[in-house]
């Protein structure tokens, strides 16, 4: 059975109405073996399950998976969806959008599934807080981390110890900076760089429940959030000369090459930055967001979920497959090629450029990415980029509130 009238028209409301013209993947073929669409959003991700695809392929002989993998994969599956057109197994982030379609009921609710056993319950609340559902629908496979790379060739030489607390942390760059070097290395003209340490200082200092208190309309950003961007505003003394002028491939070159001592990031930037210098020695620690080291939690979100369409017609087969790819050495692999952490108990990240991180993960001292929880129409990222530019702390945070409440009445 497809979507009801009901669940399109809301989805077709919620998702904004994509209008693309595009042909329906077809996963038919002269094989008699069952087909399964395989959706994912990540690109840089392809070649990894490109190769887990092949090797589920080549393990049995009843099912054969099909990665699709488009450009702009989120606005594809988006259009997809409105027209009655899902794919069999979905794997995207654990954002915004991911909460809408569960809403939509356009997942299989895999509360009860032995799989979910396997995964870190810190990540299973991650997913019902994104969605807001008490029902799991989409189980968690690999995370990613954001924090404050590090030159540690650079520390050494300047005799500087990794910060604790955001005081530490402001002194450090200080020392760095009255050395005449590059402290952060900003990349502000791309604006989902702009958002990093939003990310990483809204959840520590507010928390989720911010967030759950503003979808019912108990708080606002202008409440709450100053701290945060006050804390913003004061990483910019410590930038270059030019924070707006360099995007995100500008500062993997320049902090590969050694031009700065930290460099606001996530970890997915790791391989990046490696190709340009091998050598590099790369650490990594959480974010200092306040002067209390132990209420300071790793940003340690949910890089890849997957779930299973409610339409499917091949519901036992496309479990199978998860449990393929949650498999140890299956989930090891991946995380190794993509410098991931896995969301299953007991499967170690064991490069040492986050060796740092581990702890965090271990003692579960995590917290989600902020804008996870923030609708995508808000257009956080040009909202904290404009912010970052103009200084003005009013403004932004009853811009927030604006956008927020104008989604919100949409919905």
């Amino acid at each position: 059975m497809g979507l009801s009238m009901f669940k399109r028209c809301k989805l077709l409301l919620l998702i904004g109405g994509a209008v693309l013209t595009l042909s329906a993947c077809s996963t038919s073929g002269a094989s008699d073996k069952i087909q399964l669409e395989f959706f994912q959003n990540k690109p840089e991700a392809k070649e990894s399950f490109d190769k887990l695809v092949q090797k589920f392929n080549s393990e049995q002989s009843k099912i054969e998976v099909t990665q699709v993998n488009p450009p702009d994969a989120e606005t594809v599956l988006k259009t997809r969806l409105v027209k009655n057109d899902i794919p069999d197994i979905i794997a995207l982030g654990a954002t915004d959008t991911f909460s809408v379609l569960s809403q939509s009921h356009i997942f299989m609710e895999q509360t009860d599934q032995e799989m979910i056993d396997l995964i870190n319950p810190s990540y299973l609340k991650m997913v019902t807080d994104t969605s807001g559902m008490d029902q799991l629908t989409g189980i968690p496979y690999a995370t990613n981390a954001n924090g404050i790379m590090y030159n540690k060739t650079l520390f050494k030489k300047m005799g500087l110890d990794v910060p604790k607390t955001w005081d530490e942390l402001l002194e450090t760059a200080k020392k760095i900076k009255d050395a005449g070097e590059i402290p952060f290395y900003l990349t502000y003209k791309d604006d989902w760089q702009s958002s990093l340490s939003f990310n990483a200082l809204a959840l520590n200092l507010e928390g989720i429940d911010f967030y759950i208190d503003r979808r019912e309309d108990k708080t606002t950003f202008q409440e709450r959030y100053r701290e945060i961007a006050e804390k913003q505003l004061a990483i910019l003394d410590y930038g270059h000369s030019d924070n707006f002028g360099k995007t995100y491939a500008d500062g993997n070159r320049a902090f590969a090459n050694g031009e700065a001592y930290m460099y606001i990031q996530g970890t997915w930037a790791i391989p990046e930055i490696r190709k340009a210098n091998p050598d590099i020695e790369i650490g990594f620690f959480a974010f200092p967001t306040s002067n209390n080291p132990e209420e300071i939690n790793l940003v340690n979100g949910i890089d890849t979920l997957l779930t299973v369409s409610n339409d499917t017609e091949y519901k036992e087969e496309s479990e199978a497959f998860i449990k393929f790819l949650l498999r140890e050495d299956n989930i090891k692999q991946y995380i190794t090629e993509q410098n991931l952490f896995a969301a299953v108990e007991g499967i170690e990240q064991n490069d040492p450029s986050v060796a740092g991180l581990i702890p965090y993960i271990e003692q579960g001292r995590v917290t989600d990415f902020a804008d996870h929880y923030i609708p995508s129409a808000v257009q956080l990222n040009s909202i904290v980029q404009e912010f970052l530019q103009n200084g003005d702390i009013d403004a932004y945070l009853a811009k927030l509130d604006k956008d927020w409440d104008k989604v919100a009445n949409r919905r």
